[in-house]
């Protein structure tokens, strides 16, 4: 693959710009140590290193940075921020670029992990907490397989670990000034 560098910082400043401001982040504070690297759960499942995908951004190179699984691999647990010897919150990072990958529709490497996300947020969303078996069974109406895991989902029923309904909590008004509050965030307000 032939990149042209200049074409590229030119083309990626907005958007590089777009995510710092999101983030709270400078991207040129990474020096590329790859101490988040190191130190990531998740790397060795990853198409690129965390510290690589910074390094895309660095460069200009927006759609290889969209295009990685590595953003949905990434677990949030902020094992990359904390070994960071430059404070480059790296988990907040990754967050924002699923942000726009989701909004540019580029999910197509981290498909799953989105459809995941979107039902594990809408359960979140109606009930204040997860249904699982609702959760389950969302998911693999949207992936096309609806009986995927239903002998573990039957088991689970018998040894009563999952509940039919789903249960909701007193203060969902609460939930849905988190759930606004996100949304102006994603948007910039």
């Amino acid at each position: 693959m032939t990149v042209n560098l200049t074409q590229s910082l030119r083309d990626g400043a907005d958007f590089r710009r777009r995510i710092e401001d999101q983030s709270g982040q400078t991207l040129s504070d990474c020096y590329q140590c790859g101490k988040c690297t190191a130190g990531c759960p998740v790397a060795f499942a990853a198409d690129a290193a965390p510290h690589q995908v910074v390094r895309m951004l660095q460069l200009g190179l927006r759609d290889e940075a969209l295009a990685t699984r590595t953003i949905w691999l990434c677990a949030a647990c902020s094992t990359c921020t904390t070994r960071c010897p430059r404070g480059v919150d790296l988990a907040r990072i990754m967050d924002c670029l699923r942000i726009a990958a989701l909004r540019q529709g580029k999910v197509r490497a981290g498909r799953q992990v989105a459809l995941f996300n979107n039902v594990f947020l809408e359960s979140v969303r109606k009930y204040g907490r997860a249904h699982e078996l609702g959760l389950a069974m969302g998911l693999n109406l949207k992936r096309g397989t609806p009986l995927k895991d239903a002998d573990l989902g039957l088991g689970m029923l018998k040894r009563r670990k999952l509940r039919l309904a789903p249960s909701r909590i007193r203060s969902t008004g609460e939930i849905a000034a988190i759930f606004r509050r996100a949304g102006e965030m994603e948007d910039g307000k």
